[in-house]
């Protein structure tokens, strides 16, 4: 993997813990991973059976990483990675970007503080199905985010530095 400011792979008990929380949910659902990285997220997703799996990598180098081990895994089919900045991205109808998603990962370089207006975006974008679920990646000190009306937090865990976080929004919101 190429050096990048703020890559931090979530750690392997968080991934454990928000694969068991989404269970057998995840296989056929559609899935936005807004800020790759190492791209563990969403090609875990891909590998439970995810239908398809887009994700979104600011770094050039990064994200020419994350094509590489797409395609020596062999899941090219399911998954696309696209080098983007993931708030500009969410600037776009989510029709003609690839949503809207079943489940969408945000995990952004803790140091940048860009949950919260990724939350505001996803909201207002039409880029979750109804019912959709998204995971959360945070400094484990920092206070909860404000989530957009109609979502609710379902459950949260703790690895070392890390908080997790997993929501899910109405039926009737989306």
């Amino acid at each position: 993997m190429p050096p990048a400011p703020g890559l931090r792979p979530t750690p392997v008990r968080l991934r454990e813990t928000l694969f068991n929380w989404l269970g057998p949910g995840i296989e056929g659902s559609r899935v936005l991973d807004a800020f790759a990285g190492s791209g563990a997220l969403g090609l875990e997703a891909a590998s439970r059976g995810a239908a398809f799996v887009l994700m979104l990598e600011r770094d050039r180098r990064v994200a020419a990483h994350l094509r590489r081990q797409v395609e020596a895994l062999g899941a090219g089919y399911a998954v696309r990675v696209v080098a983007a900045d993931a708030l500009a991205w969410l600037r776009r109808p989510a029709e003609a970007a690839g949503g809207p998603f079943d489940v969408v990962f945000l995990d952004p370089p803790f140091a940048a503080r860009l949950m919260a207006p990724a939350l505001v975006r996803l909201a207002a974008g039409g880029w979750l199905a109804p019912g959709g679920r998204v995971y959360g990646e945070q400094p484990a000190r920092a206070p909860l985010p404000e989530l957009p009306a109609g979502w609710r937090l379902l459950r949260t865990s703790r690895a070392g530095d890390a908080l997790g976080w997993l929501a899910e929004v109405a039926r009737d919101v989306c």
